[in-house]
C-alpha cells in the first residue's frame, strides 16, 4: 500500500525532473513510473529539444518503460507526474493499462484527466486508472508559473 508520504516522495523526483526541463528551456513538467516501490524510468517533457511533439515526460516514460518491461503493458505501475496530463498522454495511460496516476497540479486550459476531459475514468473506455491528484500541488504549480513568467 502507498502512503502519502509515498506519494510526496515520489513527486519531488518528477520535481526535479521538472527542474532539468526547466533549466533545458523545456516546460519543466516531470515523470517518474514506480513498479513495487521502485523508479522503473523517469523523465521530463524534450519536445523543444527533441522537436517531437509527442516527447512529453508522461510518453517519454512509458517508452522506456515498455522497454525495461519488455510489455506494453504496465499494469501494476503507478506514473508520477507533475502537471495533469493533457489529453495525448492520457489516452497513453489507458492504453498503457496503467493501475493508477498521481499528479501535482491542474491544467485547466489542457488537462485531459480531470480539469476538461475525464479521460481515465471514462466509462466507455476498456480500462480505468485510479487518480489522485494535488501532490505537492503548489510546487508542481510554481515551477510551471515561474517558467511562463520568465518567458513573458
Amino acid at each position: 500500500m502507498v502512503h502519502n508520504l509515498d506519494n510526496e516522495y515520489f513527486m519531488r523526483i518528477a520535481l526535479e525532473e521538472a527542474m532539468i526541463a526547466f533549466n533545458k528551456g523545456e516546460v519543466p513538467v516531470g515523470a517518474v513510473l514506480v513498479r513495487d516501490g521502485k523508479i522503473i524510468a523517469k523523465a521530463h517533457n524534450q519536445r523543444e529539444t527533441s522537436k517531437d511533439p509527442t516527447d512529453h515526460a508522461e510518453i517519454i516514460v512509458l517508452r522506456k518503460s515498455s522497454i525495461e518491461n519488455n510489455s506494453w503493458r504496465l499494469i501494476d505501475a503507478t506514473l508520477y507526474v507533475t502537471k495533469e496530463p493533457c489529453i495525448m498522454c492520457a489516452g497513453a495511460i489507458v492504453n498503457a493499462r496503467l493501475r493508477k496516476l498521481v499528479y501535482g497540479c491542474r491544467d485547466e486550459k489542457g488537462g485531459g484527466v480531470e480539469s476538461l476531459y475525464q479521460i481515465l475514468s471514462d466509462k466507455r473506455l476498456n480500462h480505468k486508472v485510479e487518480v489522485v491528484s494535488g501532490v505537492l500541488e503548489e510546487e508542481c504549480a510554481e515551477i510551471l508559473k515561474r517558467f511562463f513568467e520568465e518567458r513573458r
